[in-house]
């Protein structure tokens, strides 16, 4: 059964066995593990990995690709196959009883972030994560203050993940061509967080309020917040932009708005939009 790829799922198939190779080598899956891949088009990676592991459950939305995957993979009890929208899919029903998840994907570029978002809600059942991503959002998760690739993304994903940018794909390893540059992350949920946040949604209120107007200084970016007296008793410079601030800058920020501000919940989720 033949599959041409689909514009409007943001399909890309990797079909180049060295930089498969490269991956499986990165992820090093191993005969007791539980795998979960989520865009796995034809099959290329789920071929490789299925040898690899305990169990592996895979989640396409294209139904012609899952008929396709069933028809492949028909007769191996190691392998579990979910016509379903990983932006909507509860990943935490996959797991049993303690064990850990490790995710692996080849992501489509147009639900990246807000997958990324996603599984955030799931990280206490998740061990790693491994993702084929646009080398410009890799670029993003993984960049330090300072830089113009550094920004909300940045800071919300590391408040979350251990991020590591491993190694680029060319264009070439995919059919179609994608027209951008890809990259392998690797994201490790932190054991503890790296910085004490009293409330989720506040760091992210700060966070997007702070990188609303990056061209602005943060006595004007955060002024709705914040005022300047306020800012220099927390020792933030106020004529400082928000890429200069590192996450335990916006944590200082964000616990003295949640502790300042009437009805805040600390125990409230983040919410994303």
């Amino acid at each position: 059964m033949s599959h041409r790829a689909r514009k409007r799922f943001g399909q890309h198939f990797l079909h180049d066995q060295s930089v498969i190779d490269w991956i499986l080598a990165a992820i090093n899956p191993q005969p007791d593990q539980h795998l979960v891949e989520i865009g796995p088009g034809k099959g290329a990676l789920t071929s490789r990995l299925l040898p690899r592991c305990r169990r592996l459950d895979i989640i396409e939305l294209d139904r012609d690709l899952v008929t396709l995957l069933r028809n492949r993979f028909a007769g191996d009890d190691r392998l579990s196959i979910h016509s379903a929208d990983a932006l909507r899919f509860d990943f935490s029903r996959l797991r049993s009883a303690d064990e850990k998840l490790r995710l692996i994907g080849n992501l489509p570029y147009n639900i990246s972030t807000p997958l990324l978002f996603h599984l955030v809600e799931h990280r206490h059942c998740i061990a790693d994560m491994h993702f084929m991503l646009q080398k410009e959002v890799v670029d993003r998760l993984s960049a330090g203050p300072g830089g113009k690739r550094y920004g909300k993304l940045s800071v919300m994903i590391q408040y979350h993940y251990q991020v590591e940018h491993l190694f680029d794909v060319p264009a070439e390893h995919f059919e179609p061509k994608p027209k951008v540059l890809s990259a392998i992350v690797r994201l490790i949920p932190h054991k503890t967080p790296p910085v004490i946040v009293d409330s989720l949604n506040m760091l992210q209120q700060v966070v997007t309020q702070a990188f609303s107007h990056r061209r602005k200084n943060l006595r004007n970016a955060l002024r709705p917040l914040f005022s300047e007296t306020e800012m220099k008793a927390l020792n933030i410079d106020p004529t400082a932009r928000a890429e200069t601030l590192g996450l335990e800058a916006f944590a200082r920020l964000s616990n003295y708005k949640s502790k300042n501000s009437a009805g805040n919940n600390p125990n409230s989720r983040i919410i994303h939009h």
